[in-house]
């Protein structure tokens, strides 16, 4: 079982409240992204995901930068709306700068999971060509780390129906998994999704969390069993020991 940071208590009337640091930072740098497509739209087709790019023509920034682009308005504006809800408290409790690195793992986990795909045989011919754009690959990872710190925490499904985090994620997790299978149909890049999920859930489980917390949980134990030698201090006594002073 992974150990996590401790949770927070935070509440709010209405979302989770401002925006911190880092996700105003990753805010601005996706609309202003946006907005440079929408003037030059040549420039999606240089930073946008396309396996056949990053293999061939050694594009190899796009698995990071086709998570700064999006297809349109409402694309964009649920990622960005989907970021601050979840992200907010995420940011809070691990701070900006583990944040982030989560973040561009969760998105760089989704490129590489299409990337793979894309030479599956049968499948991956039609992804191998495909454009990818979108933050939702990472967005998807801040989902799954949200369900895990909140598992019980309702999210209002269409707005309308409540649903406890943790099965929120399993219902889209599902979905991703059984759109995949059809093939990256509709414009909606399903591998990625399912990728972003993947990827921030090793990390977490995994990952830099849990084995800085076993690193300085060995480190702790060492100092104190050292302690106890150099001052003699034994956990407990025994029969042929009975001159010795615990201190």
């Amino acid at each position: 079982m992974p150990r996590y940071p401790a949770t927070s208590t935070f509440a709010s009337s209405f979302g989770p409240g401002p925006l911190t640091p880092a996700i105003k930072m990753l805010i601005a740098v996706n609309v202003a992204a946006f907005l440079v497509a929408l003037v030059a739209p040549a420039v999606t087709l240089v930073l946008g995901l396309r396996p056949a790019d990053v293999v061939q023509q050694l594009y190899l920034w796009q698995p990071f930068t086709y998570m700064f682009l999006h297809g349109g308005l409402f694309h964009i504006l649920f990622n960005m709306l989907a970021l601050w809800m979840f992200g907010v408290e995420l940011e809070r409790m691990w701070g900006s700068r583990f944040f982030t690195k989560f973040y561009f793992i969760s998105g760089g986990g989704a490129a590489l999971t299409t990337l793979v795909l894309s030479f599956v045989p049968g499948f991956g011919d039609e992804v191998y060509y495909a454009l990818t754009i979108g933050a939702s690959g990472a967005v998807y990872g801040v989902l799954l780390a949200y369900a895990l710190y909140f598992p019980h925490r309702p999210i209002y499904m269409y707005f309308v129906f409540p649903i406890p985090a943790k099965y929120f994620v399993m219902i889209i997790g599902a979905i991703s998994l059984l759109a995949s299978m059809g093939g990256p149909g509709g414009g909606v890049a399903h591998t990625t999704h399912l990728g972003g999920l993947v990827a921030a859930y090793l990390y977490l489980k995994g990952g830099r969390i849990h084995l800085m917390s076993e690193i300085k949980y060995r480190y702790l134990k060492w100092r104190i069993n050292r302690m106890r030698r150099r001052f003699d201090v034994y956990s407990g006594g025994r029969a042929d020991d009975v001159d010795r002073r615990v201190h």
